[in-house]
């Protein structure tokens, strides 16, 4: 579980709350009309810009990924790879067909030099492997950063709807001022469902894939040394560039190892 997201968008929505609790009504803030128009809007959009499939699988991964944090930490896959190094040198390559390796685009690897494929072969396979897996996530970050645009614009078709509502019933001046506060509704709701959800879950993806990259052809560069038989401090020292120019969470990685 990434906490750092849910704890982001729970404070997020209590700061929210408290600062309308303090200032008025709730109730005065809930308008279903306005929500149907951002919500329905931004939906529209999103399928005219995408097919149905991809929409509904960027909203499984990104609710994945914005939630569940399963990134390999690269510290760990290089001292792995160290000691897989070392017993194919010793025993074999064969000696590592019962080895989890708890990763499967690794051992996905791991099996394909199993298997007596050629070096060239494995990192083929692997990098296709690695560019399709980015590519599903560039598709999901594209899809969020989608809803984000369209979230606002469509908030603000609603406040111009309202407005033209109100201009039309200017006879009556007391509705004024509360058919006004609820056009300014749908800006708000789009505001706040592009900026406290699809943007920054947008944001995340592209840190995910962008580390979800450099892991996989950190584990590629390790699975070839495997494969041609290089020694453990080889690719120790091929690998360790991996760690040095990592950020996020394979920077923090790099500073536990050198620690």
């Amino acid at each position: 579980m990434d906490l750092a997201t849910l704890i982001g968008m729970i404070f997020g929505m209590i700061v929210i709350l408290a600062a309308i609790l303090l200032g008025g009504d709730l109730a005065t803030f809930v308008n279903i009309p306005s929500l149907l128009v951002v919500i329905g809007g931004t939906i529209a959009a999103t399928l005219i810009k995408f097919s149905l499939s991809d929409c509904l699988f960027a909203v499984k991964l990104g609710l994945k990924q914005a939630f569940v944090d399963e990134s390999a930490n690269p510290t760990e896959l290089v001292e792995r790879i160290k000691d897989l190094a070392n017993k194919a040198r010793k025993d074999g390559l064969l000696a590592l067909e019962e080895e989890d390796v708890g990763n499967v685009f690794f051992q996905k690897g791991i099996q394909l030099c199993v298997d007596g494929q050629a070096p060239e072969f494995v990192k083929k396979v692997l990098d296709n492997e690695m560019t399709q897996s980015i590519e599903r996530m560039q598709l999901g970050e594209r899809i969020f950063r989608a809803i984000g645009d369209a979230a606002p614009a469509y908030g603000m078709i609603g406040t111009l709807v309202g407005l033209v509502q109100m201009l039309a019933n200017m006879s009556d001046p007391s509705s004024i001022g509360p058919a006004m506060a609820v056009a300014l509704l749908t800006t708000l709701y789009g505001a706040l469902f592009a900026n406290l959800f699809a943007l920054p879950i947008a944001d995340k993806l592209q840190i995910r894939h962008d580390y979800d990259r450099k892991t996989k052809s950190l584990i590629v560069e390790g699975v070839i040394g495997i494969a041609e038989g290089e020694s453990p401090h080889v690719i120790d020292e091929i690998l360790g560039t991996y760690l040095q120019a990592g950020n996020g969470n394979a920077g923090e990685a790099a500073a536990e190892g050198t620690a």
